[in-house]
């Protein structure tokens, strides 16, 4: 199996790309620090802000189901997927070409 060149992918996919995939509804805002309900554990509280996705850093973090990461591991924890297969799932959902990693 090919590696993909996982940085090269994730400087091409902003976070905010993948929330509108997952259909985030931001809360509240401050800067670039989104807070709203958790995508991942589906919280059922209309106004929760439990998840909170830093714009600057293309990162996420959920304080109740403690799921954080980047843009793929987002995409793959919402697919249930692994980070291998949303990277290539992404690439080809927004139309990015795939980097593999170069073997000598």
């Amino acid at each position: 199996m090919p590696g993909v060149e996982f940085e090269v992918v994730r400087a091409s996919i902003p976070i905010a790309q993948v929330l509108e995939l997952v259909e985030f509804v931001a809360l509240s805002r401050t800067g670039n620090q989104l807070r709203g309900s958790c995508p991942l554990h589906r919280s059922n509280s209309n106004n929760s802000r439990t998840f909170s996705v830093n714009l600057d850093t293309n990162r996420y973090q959920c304080f109740k189901c403690k799921a954080a990461g980047g843009q793929l591991e987002l995409w793959a924890a919402f697919q249930g997927i692994t980070v291998y297969e949303a990277a290539i799932d992404l690439c080809n959902r927004l139309g990015i070409d795939v980097t593999w990693v170069r073997r000598w």
